[in-house]
């Protein structure tokens, strides 16, 4: 922790500690990492490259997938699987030939694999052919009174239902079997969030940052329990309902903003 977060945790201990104190160290460092900066050095580099929006949303969906690991390497490998989509991702998920298709055969982040690529740009071929897009899934859900843990695995399942995943359904996330379901949240925040600050992109209008829950990781979950916004010791999705109510708090139409204080403190601090 640095100075500002450290001087409030001696805060939190004594008499004079309290919800006025946290609001001003999350407003505090929210507003030092939800800016321009944070951009260069985060996956969601790769969607800002884009200027239509559904290049941005499936960039930045494929971008989200990979994000686990280094963030330098997640960078190199998104901007990789771009060029093998010729930089133009929603005319290749919509067009591209079986023979096209075979050029990501070879690409490898961590665990997603060749075989893993070819799904996912089938899969997302699906939800476009057949749905439409993504943000009209998960905004009929959550309007027929899906909470968004519920929206998230039912999407899951729509994306694999045009063929058998095996191995390939560990890549999308399940909450309602425990998962935090971080790099999910981490893409619907931001695709929903609108706040002029030039990060997140607000182009989904038809779901509101309320109901956006936390990204929860090792970095955020930690530093979330050292301000007490979090009591359970396990990092699951009972976490995420726990850690995005205590922001709701803070803010209750747009709790997860405070995910850029929690997770810059985590890394940088």
């Amino acid at each position: 922790m640095n100075i500002f977060a450290d001087r409030f945790l001696k805060q939190k201990k004594g008499a004079g500690s309290g919800d006025e104190q946290m609001s001003e160290l999350l407003e505090y460092y929210c507003h030092k990492y939800n800016s321009p900066e944070f951009i260069e050095a985060d996956p969601i580099s790769i969607p800002h490259r884009y200027t239509g929006n559904t290049d941005r949303e499936i960039s930045g969906f494929l971008a989200a997938t990979f994000a686990w690991g280094q963030r330098a390497v997640i960078i190199k490998n998104g901007l990789r699987f771009m060029q093998l989509m010729d930089d133009n991702p929603y005319e290749f998920i919509m067009h591209a030939s079986a023979t096209e298709i075979k050029r990501v055969q070879g690409f490898v982040h961590r665990t997603f694999n060749g075989a893993d690529a070819v799904y996912f740009i089938r899969g997302l071929r699906h939800i476009y052919t057949k749905y439409g897009g993504m943000e009209g899934l998960f905004a009929k859900e959550l309007k027929s009174g899906k909470s968004m843990g519920e929206a998230i695995s039912l999407f899951r399942g729509i994306f694999f239902e045009h063929k058998s995943p095996g191995r390939t359904a560990k890549h999308i996330a399940d909450p309602l079997a425990g998962s935090t379901a971080k790099r999910i949240n981490m893409f619907l925040r931001w695709m929903v969030r609108c706040d002029n600050a030039g990060v997140d992109f607000g182009i989904w209008k038809s779901i509101p940052a309320s109901s956006l829950m936390c990204p929860l990781d090792v970095h955020s979950g930690r530093v979330a329990r050292e301000l007490g916004l979090l009591m359970s010791k396990q990092n699951n999705w009972k976490a995420v309902d726990e850690l995005t109510g205590s922001l709701r708090i803070y803010d209750p139409l747009d709790p997860v903003k405070y995910d850029f204080a929690l997770f810059g403190l985590g890394v940088n601090g």
